[in-house]
C-alpha cells in the first residue's frame, strides 16, 4: 500500500507541475480558485485527522493557520529583497516550513495541557486558543497590528499549492493506516479501553494536534502568499468553523470525502454570486439542509459501503 501511496503523491506533484506550467494560459480568476482549492483541502484533511480519525473536536485550526501565515509573510518580507531571484523560490519554501514548524510548536503549547479534556471542553478551549492568536496577531506592531501584513510576495503557485495538498493526504493516510497510527482509531472509539491496552491516548491526540497544526501553518504561508494581504480578522472563529463544516459535510474519518467537501464548499460559494447579497444566505441554508439529509456525510462513501457489506 505505502508503494502505490508514493506513486499517487509522485503522480500528482508531476501534474501539478505540469499544469502549473500552463497556468499563464487560464483565467486568472479560475486559476485563483483552484489555489484556494487546494488550500481548502490541505486545512480540512489536517484537521480530520484530528476530529475525524482521533476524536477530538478543536475549533482552533484557524488560529494555527494564522500563525503559519503570518510566519511565513515576515520571513518573505524581510528577507526576499536580500535573496537573489533564482534562490527565492527556496527562500518561499523554508518560509513555509517556518510557518509549518512554528504552528506545530503552537500545536504543541496548547496540546499539552488541555489535550487531557474531552469533548465540549477541549473545544471551548481551542475555540480560546485561536481567539488569543487572532488577538496577539491584532496588537502586534511587529506583524502590522490591525492593518496586518502587506505588499506580501507572489510566492503561491498552481504547483505549490497542489504539491503540499497532495503531501498532505499522503502523510495523514499513510499515518493512519500505519501500524502506529492504528492508536488513532484506538483513541476515537475508546480511550478508556485503548489505555487499558496500553496505549497512551494523549500522546496520540497530542501526536494529532501537532500534524494538524503543522499543515495548517503551512496552509496559512500559502494563503498569505496567495493573497499577498494577510490581516488578523481573516483568522477568526468562522474561519475555522468553514474548515469544521468541510469535515463533518465530508465525513469524519473519511479522507475522500473530507477533500470532496473541500472542493465544493470552495466552489459553491463562487457559483452563487449570482444571487448578489443573498448569496451567503443561500450558501447557509443549503449547507443547513445537506446536514438535515445527511447528518452521517454527505461522501461518507465508507459507512454505506459497510452498511451494504453488513446488509448482505
Amino acid at each position: 500500500m505505502q508503494l502505490g501511496a508514493k506513486r499517487w503523491l509522485i503522480a500528482a506533484v508531476l501534474v501539478a507541475f505540469g499544469v502549473s506550467a500552463l497556468s499563464g494560459y487560464f483565467n486568472r480568476y479560475y486559476l485563483g480558485i483552484a489555489i484556494d482549492v487546494g488550500i481548502s483541502i490541505i486545512l480540512a484533511v489536517s484537521l480530520n485527522l484530528i476530529n475525524g480519525h482521533t476524536g477530538q473536536f478543536s475549533l482552533g485550526h484557524a488560529g494555527f493557520m494564522a500563525v503559519g501565515g503570518f510566519t511565513a509573510a515576515k520571513l518573505t518580507l524581510e528577507l526576499t529583497p536580500s535573496v537573489p531571484a533564482a534562490a527565492q523560490p527556496a527562500l518561499f519554501v523554508g518560509a513555509m516550513l517556518a510557518g509549518g514548524l512554528v504552528a506545530a510548536l503552537a500545536g504543541l503549547a496548547v496540546g499539552l495541557p488541555s489535550l487531557r479534556l474531552k469533548g465540549d471542553y477541549l473545544a471551548i478551549v481551542t475555540l480560546g486558543f485561536g481567539e488569543i492568536i487572532r488577538v496577539i496577531f491584532q496588537t502586534s506592531p511587529a506583524f502590522g497590528a490591525a492593518t496586518g501584513l502587506t505588499g506580501i510576495p507572489k510566492f503561491t503557485t498552481l504547483f505549490w499549492t497542489w504539491s503540499a495538498a497532495a503531501l498532505t493526504v499522503y502523510v495523514v493516510a499513510s499515518l493512519v493506516n500505519s501500524t502506529y497510527g492504528r492508536g488513532f482509531l484506538c483513541v476515537h472509539d475508546d480511550e478508556v479501553a485503548a489505555a487499558a491496552m496500553g496505549i497512551n491516548p494523549t500522546r496520540y491526540k497530542v501526536t494529532a494536534f501537532v500534524t494538524g497544526a503543522f499543515f495548517a501553518g503551512m496552509a496559512g504561508a500559502l494563503y498569505a502568499h496567495h493573497k499577498q494581504v494577510l490581516k488578523p480578522d481573516g483568522f477568526d472563529f468562522m474561519k475555522s468553523i468553514d474548515v469544521v463544516v468541510m469535515v463533518i459535510l465530508g465525513g469524519m474519518g473519511n479522507t475522500v470525502g473530507v477533500i470532496l467537501a473541500a472542493i465544493l464548499l470552495t466552489v459553491l460559494p463562487e457559483l452563487l454570486r449570482g444571487f448578489a447579497d443573498y448569496r451567503m444566505i443561500v450558501y447557509s441554508l443549503l449547507i443547513i439542509g445537506l446536514m438535515l439529509l445527511r447528518p452521517q456525510g454527505l461522501f461518507n462513501l465508507r459507512r454505506r459501503e459497510s452498511r451494504s457489506a453488513a446488509a448482505n
